[in-house]
This record gives C-alpha cells, sequence and structure tokens, in this order.
C-alpha cells in the first residue's frame, strides 16, 4: 500500500482534490492497486486558521508518506509549494505538454516536456533594497545545472519521441549565470550521444513555440524560464487545463496542476480536473519506477488511455465549453477505468 499524502488547496483546490480521491479510490477497489490517502491543509485557507501556509503537521505528514499530491493553492502559492520544493530538494520540474483530442490545440502532434530546474535561478527569492534600487540574486550553480541536465537527458532517452533535448537559456545577455548553465548542459551531452541536443536562447524558444511546437521534444532550462515557458507550451496544447506537473528529487516527489486555485469558478462544481488526474498519472510513473512496481506502471498508462479516449468523444466540463460537472466528468472516468 502506498501512502499518499493530498493537500487539498484552495478555490477549485477541494473539487479537484475529491475528483482525484474518487480516482484513487476507483483504482483501490477496482485496479488492485492500494492507496492510504491523507487529507492535508496548506494555503490560505490554512494561512488564516492557524497562521502559517504551510502548518508543521503538514510537512510532517509529507515527509512521512510515499508521494504527495498538491491541488492549487491561492495568494500563498509560493509559501507552499516554493518552500516545498527546496526543504525536500525536488530539483526537477516536469511539464508535459501534449496535443489531446477536442481541445484548442496549435496542431495535433505536439508532444514535448520541459525539464525545468526547480531550486535555484531568481526563485530562492533572495532580494534587497540598495538606495532607490531592488536588486535580486539569480544563483546559478554547476553542480544544480549538471544535474537537471542529467534528469533531461535520461528524459529523453526514455520516451518514445525524437530522443532531441533543447538547451533554453540568454547566455548572450548574462554570460555568467546563463553561460554557467548552458557549458554544464554542453557538458552533459557529451554523455549521451545517442541523444540529439542543441540549444536555444529563451526568446527564440518562446516564438518557436508557437511556430513549430511539433519540433521539440525535452527542453531543459533554468528556473525562471522554465516556469514562463511551461506555461505558454501549456497554451499551446489547449490551455492549462490538461497540464500535469510533477517535482521530483532523488527520494521523493510532488505532483500538482500546472494552473491555479481560479478563485472565479470555485464551488461550481464547472472545473477540469483533467491536469490533476494526469497528475496521478505522473505520479503512479514515478512510483512505478521508483519501486519496480508494474502495476503502477500499467495502471497509469489505463488512466491517462481513460482521459484521452473520453475528451476524444468531445466530453468537456463547463469550464471549457462543454456540459459536464466535475463530479459528472469524473464519474465517465472512473466508470471507463
Amino acid at each position: 500500500m502506498y501512502k499518499i499524502s493530498l493537500i487539498t488547496g484552495d478555490g477549485i483546490g477541494p473539487e479537484l482534490s475529491e475528483s482525484a480521491i474518487s480516482v484513487l479510490n476507483t483504482i483501490n477497489d477496482k485496479l488492485d492497486l492500494k492507496f492510504d490517502i491523507t487529507k492535508l491543509s496548506a494555503g490560505d485557507k490554512a494561512l488564516s486558521e492557524t497562521g502559517k501556509a504551510l502548518p508543521d503537521d503538514t510537512i510532517n505528514a509529507i515527509k512521512q508518506s510515499d508521494a504527495c499530491m498538491k491541488a492549487p493553492v491561492g495568494e500563498s502559492a509560493a509559501d507552499v509549494i516554493v518552500v516545498l520544493r527546496r526543504m525536500l530538494d525536488l530539483y526537477a520540474n516536469i511539464r508535459p505538454a501534449k496535443s489531446y483530442p477536442h481541445m484548442p490545440a496549435l496542431r495535433d502532434d505536439i508532444d514535448m516536456v520541459i525539464v525545468r530546474e526547480n531550486t535555484e535561478d531568481l526563485y530562492t527569492g533572495k532580494e534587497f533594497s540598495l538606495g532607490d534600487s531592488a536588486v535580486a540574486l539569480r544563483i546559478i550553480s554547476e553542480s544544480a545545472s549538471k544535474r537537471i541536465a542529467k534528469y533531461a537527458f535520461e528524459t529523453a532517452k526514455q520516451r518514445n519521441s525524437k530522443k532531441k533535448v533543447t538547451c533554453v537559456h540568454k547566455s548572450n545577455v548574462m554570460r555568467v549565470t546563463d553561460g554557467l548553465f548552458a557549458k554544464a548542459c554542453t557538458e552533459i551531452s557529451k554523455d549521451y550521444p545517442e541523444i540529439s541536443f542543441d540549444q536555444m536562447y529563451v526568446d527564440a524558444c518562446a516564438m518557436n513555440l508557437i511556430r513549430q511546437p511539433q519540433e521539440f521534444d525535452v527542453v531543459v532550462t533554468t528556473n525562471l524560464f522554465g516556469d514562463i515557458l511551461s506555461d505558454e507550451s501549456s497554451q499551446v496544447v489547449g490551455g492549462l487545463g490538461m497540464a500535469p506537473a510533477a517535482n521530483i528529487g532523488d527520494t521523493f516527489a510532488l505532483f500538482e496542476p500546472v494552473h491555479g486555485a481560479a478563485f472565479d469558478i470555485a464551488g461550481q462544481n464547472i472545473a477540469n480536473p483533467s491536469s490533476f488526474l494526469l497528475s496521478i498519472k505522473m505520479m503512479l510513473d514515478w512510483l512505478g519506477t521508483k519501486h519496480k512496481d508494474s502495476k503502477c506502471l500499467e495502471v497509469g498508462q489505463k488512466l491517462e488511455s481513460t482521459i484521452f479516449n473520453l475528451v476524444k468523444t468531445g466530453i468537456k466540463t463547463k469550464d471549457i465549453g462543454g456540459e459536464y460537472t466535475t463530479t459528472d466528468f469524473t464519474k465517465q472516468i472512473t466508470d471507463n477505468l
């Protein structure tokens, strides 16, 4: 049995969490793969109730679990996910972008993944005032750059795709920090001669994600660039509602949707849960690989296929122009599982 910690979040988070629990319970009951789910509080509601966006009890429960799932949280997101990424050394942020049927993707043959360094860059929050200026420290280390590059090449090696890694940076302007990152990726590329390797400036990458997104396979980049480009790549394939994400370290991982808490539709039971459910698929893949559990891998593939086949029929939730509630959409998935 796998112990799963679940941060239920803010806004539409609790609704997505109930959808995830329904799917995990169906897997429990019908597919002979057992989960023990513990609901946890973090985010805006936790901050108002306890004075902490990330309470100590939540941290301790996460550390005792096999994996964590996090629904979106509100304005306190940086005090939750950024802290957890650094605390648990979840150095690889993995964000796939894939075309799904009946979604407004630019093309139907897009299948890429952005591998984002998750612990450094401007997101360390080292900022200060200096006279009439505000200064932020951008920290890029060789060790972190090499390990995220290695993760990207290992990802490309395992994918049934183009076997290509694109290193994205801006070393023509930030010659020291991005120069170091580009050099580290180039050095790691020499260990993977079977994987094609190229480099691209971040502005050119942003353009080419629109112009020829089908040409990308694995993109490896720094923290801030990865955050921005992964939102862009998600929109290229039809929106954040189909965009899962994983935060992975050497011994632990946390899974979440890319999108936010969407307070404007919270409580209406109309939100598309697909991104969170596809995050379950990523969690199953990670657990299956880590524990050499072929059942996890099998069920993860079955879950993704079920979601793919469902949206292929044109079934959508109301927030993206369909007729289904979150609950009804989830029931369609659990029935087909």
